[in-house]
């Protein structure tokens, strides 16, 4: 499902009323005319609809993400995502901890179109350097990134992340996926070359290299990476099976 196909943004417009312009057959915003008879769409709503359509046209052909971000209600910021694929920058942070005050940031990984990269504590992990990964990205995604990675990375580096987020264990808890990150992996057929590892082996591999075992900055470095590469593959099943849910049904998918 594309930005194109919704209509929930504009006031007056709710999932019921969407719905029923979808099975009128006014799926996208080229599709909308005014003289479609659609319950509940009067000539108020009409004309929000087609100001709606205008304005957001021009935010899309800009690649705006931003805007569309406030837009939408956010439990239906998974719609963002097929427009924005490949600019999303998927990340996920290791900490020596859960407390954003007292723990610290171990390593940070960042995929995006195909590449990942980690930055490690002590090494090249810094403020300018994690701006820099959060400025070049349309759309961040992440699962539970806006309790947890988020706020952590604000605290301890002093940053302001505020680019677009899509924050995948809200979507993933409406298609039944709930739990942490690693079940639902396994539910949905991701495999790990590592499967044994856990977020309370990264604080032990974490310890083991400040010890001096290089090895273990690479088995966490590994790990760190996968998550966030499994997580592409999270996004892409979350969004195309909310797309049957909510979209095709109405259009005769």
């Amino acid at each position: 499902m594309r930005i194109e196909n919704s209509f929930i943004p504009v006031e007056g417009v709710g999932e019921t009323t969407e719905r029923r312009l979808w099975e009128r057959g006014v799926r996208t915003w080229d599709e909308f005319d005014p003289a479609v008879d659609v319950a509940g769409v009067g000539s108020t709503t009409t004309d929000r609809i087609e100001s709606f359509i205008a304005e957001a046209r021009t935010h899309l052909d800009d690649g705006d993400a931003t805007y569309f971000d406030r837009q939408f209600p956010s439990g239906e910021r998974w719609r963002l995502y097929e427009d924005f694929r490949a600019g999303t920058c998927f990340f996920d942070i290791e900490t020596t901890g859960l407390d954003e005050h007292r723990d610290r940031v171990t390593t940070v990984s960042f995929h995006r179109d195909g590449e990942t990269t980690t930055l490690v504590a002590g090494d090249d992990l810094t403020a300018d350097r994690l701006r820099e990964e959060f400025r070049e990205a349309d759309l961040l995604a992440t699962f539970n990134g806006a309790r947890f990675d988020v706020p952590f990375l604000e605290t301890s580096f002093g940053i302001d992340v505020d680019t677009p987020h899509l924050d995948l264990m809200y979507p993933a808890k409406r298609i039944g996926l709930s739990g942490g990150l690693k079940p639902i992996e396994r539910e949905i057929g991701i495999e790990r070359d590592r499967p044994d590892l856990s977020g309370r082996d990264a604080v032990r591999l974490w310890r083991e290299y400040e010890r001096g075992d290089d090895d273990a900055l690479e088995t966490l470095v590994s790990y760190n990476r996968e998550d966030t590469e499994n997580l592409r593959i999270l996004a892409d099943a979350v969004c195309e099976s909310l797309h049957r849910d909510v979209f095709a049904p109405a259009v005769g998918e």
